[in-house]
């Protein structure tokens, strides 16, 4: 898709209806997620979970993608493949998931601590997300992409940790990937300037230690050139004057661990 979709008020409410969707899905994921279990099991439940609430994985057999959610333990960045992976106590497991509901997609991501994880895998979660609600700070009408870009990488690198470069966010709503990209690094005032109409999916990818990445043959999984872990935290976004709108969710998810902790 070339050319940016603004979409009117109409559409955005049927996007937060998917992204809403989108978030519960990782809600029921938290419900379930702890060591001892499979990978692929978390994605069997987003599945039906997904088909009951009237909607369809938007990653499945996108461009050949075989599964309902993209699931990366630790040194994976994003894309990994659900599989029989047994998750383990102090794991981090970023989940992605993307639905279309009524035409309309929603997409939002979330990196699961498990059990006890240790000092440096909590500041990288915890500034992860701080990443990301600083970049949303500046997804408003007459910013632009690179205020959005510079927040991500000031606050990622003042902490010590490699932003990812070769993955970005994205425009969202009609398609899953549409016009314009949203990188997690770049300057103050630079990119196209945010208007009304557009909606976002913000998501910073940020690693532990290099910034470099390595692609695996399998054409998906990306992982983190030393090994070292990565998280990413996703939001779907509209863009409004002074304030953005995020349209996804984190606090149903975080109820979820609240309660189970």
């Amino acid at each position: 898709m070339s050319k940016i979709h603004y979409k009117s008020q109409e559409e955005i409410e049927l996007i937060r209806e998917s992204s809403l969707l989108v978030s519960k899905t990782l809600a029921e994921v938290a419900k379930v997620i702890k060591p001892g279990i499979t990978t692929i099991s978390l994605d069997k439940l987003a599945y039906e979970f997904i088909k009951d609430h009237g909607a369809v994985p938007a990653f499945l057999n996108y461009g050949g993608f075989p599964n309902s959610l993209c699931i990366s333990p630790n040194e994976q960045v994003v894309h990994g493949f659900p599989n029989d992976y047994v998750i383990q106590e102090g794991d981090l497991i970023s989940v992605d998931c993307g639905v279309i509901k009524n035409n309309y997609f929603g997409d939002s991501a979330y990196t699961f601590s498990i059990g006890e994880i240790n000092e440096d895998r909590k500041k990288l979660v915890k500034v992860t997300q701080e990443c990301l609600a600083f970049a949303i700070e500046k997804a408003v009408v007459g910013m632009r992409i690179g205020d959005i870009a510079h927040a991500v990488q000031a606050h990622a690198e003042a902490n010590g940790f490699g932003v990812v470069r070769e993955l970005v966010g994205h425009g969202v709503g009609v398609q899953l990937h549409e016009k314009p990209e949203v990188p997690n690094y770049g300057k103050r005032g630079s990119g196209m300037k945010l208007e009304e109409g557009m909606v976002l999916a913000i998501e910073p990818m940020i690693n532990a230690g290099t910034a470099a990445v390595k692609f695996w043959s399998d054409g998906w999984t990306v992982t983190t050139k030393d090994n070292k872990p990565s998280a990413h935290f996703e939001h779907t976004v509209a863009i409004k004057k002074g304030k953005a709108d995020v349209l996804s969710t984190f606090s149903v998810i975080e109820e979820v661990l609240k309660e189970k902790s």
